[in-house]
């Protein structure tokens, strides 16, 4: 099985190109390959595959072996696969997904993509849509986690994401990202981002659902710059600088909300062929 490594700031993929929809998904492998010891080393399995609907299909396969609806950083990494090997010769492609089409304008430097801006959609707060248990949105709204309350922002890019902004030690962080992943309020569990501002930069930490800490998460960006708009932190309808471990990306969310656009790099890092 061909292969090819990705990543767009630090967060890494295995991208296959998965033409007669009949590569291997069983969490077992996925989990094979995904190991940084004994595997090729991923934060998740990308298959690109056919769809009526758009120039490509993306599924997401986390390193837990769980699917996601959506990622931010995968999808510029796939859309630099479908151009740079002109599967899509276009620097305009639309790419489905479980969470719907995105449309992509590509950036291409010398020939080669080297980023892309995606419009990732609108963000949906109604708890229902997230999901999450309760009614109604949950900004800034409180929930306990042992024994201690915890104030956030729920938001949907497709994917859970939880927004927290309280001041929090290091190792606080560390040890209430897990649990928050699998909070009972979120019955498919979700993302956790940590925010902090420096100037008007917003600094995250993510603990990404099904991976763990990750370097980036590009849904992850859009829902803290949603959140951080809707507490006055950053601005609508203007660039927003999103600071993550593995460097930045620059998220526009519109003033009526319609719409959150997402700029940022992608990387090839190797070719190989794996023994099935």
């Amino acid at each position: 099985m061909n292969f090819w490594k990705y990543h767009g700031l630090g967060n890494d993929f295995v991208v296959v190109e998965n033409h007669d929809l009949d590569m291997p998904d069983d969490p077992d492998f996925v989990r094979k390959v995904c190991d940084r010891r004994t595997g090729v080393g991923a934060d998740g399995i990308l298959y690109i595959g056919p769809d009526d609907e758009a120039d490509a299909f993306m599924r997401v396969l986390n390193s837990d072996g769980s699917e996601a609806e959506m990622c931010g950083n995968g999808i510029r990494c796939v859309a630099k696969h479908l151009f740079d090997f002109a599967l899509v010769p276009s620097e305009r492609m639309r790419i489905n997904t479980l969470d719907g089409v995105k449309d992509i304008i590509v950036q291409v430097e010398n020939g080669e993509a080297v980023g892309a801006t995606v419009d990732m959609g609108a963000p949906r707060l109604d708890r229902s849509d997230i999901p999450m248990a309760g009614q109604g949105r949950f900004v800034d709204g409180a929930l306990e986690v042992d024994g201690r309350t915890i104030t956030g922002t729920a938001v949907s890019m497709g994917n859970p994401h939880l927004i927290i902004f309280e001041a929090l030690s290091d190792e606080e962080v560390l040890e209430l990202g897990p649990r928050l992943e699998r909070h009972t309020l979120f019955p498919r569990r979700t993302n956790v981002e940590f925010v902090r501002m420096e100037d008007d930069v917003l600094v995250v930490s993510v603990y990404e659902r099904g991976a763990g800490w990750t370097q980036a998460c590009g849904t992850g960006a859009c829902a803290t710059a949603v959140a951080a708009g809707l507490k006055g932190l950053a601005p609508l309808g203007k660039d927003a600088r999103v600071r993550l471990p593995g460097g930045e990306l620059k998220i526009n969310v519109a003033e009526d909300l319609s719409s959150v656009k997402m700029t940022g790099p992608a990387v090839r890092v190797f070719r190989g062929e794996l023994e099935e």
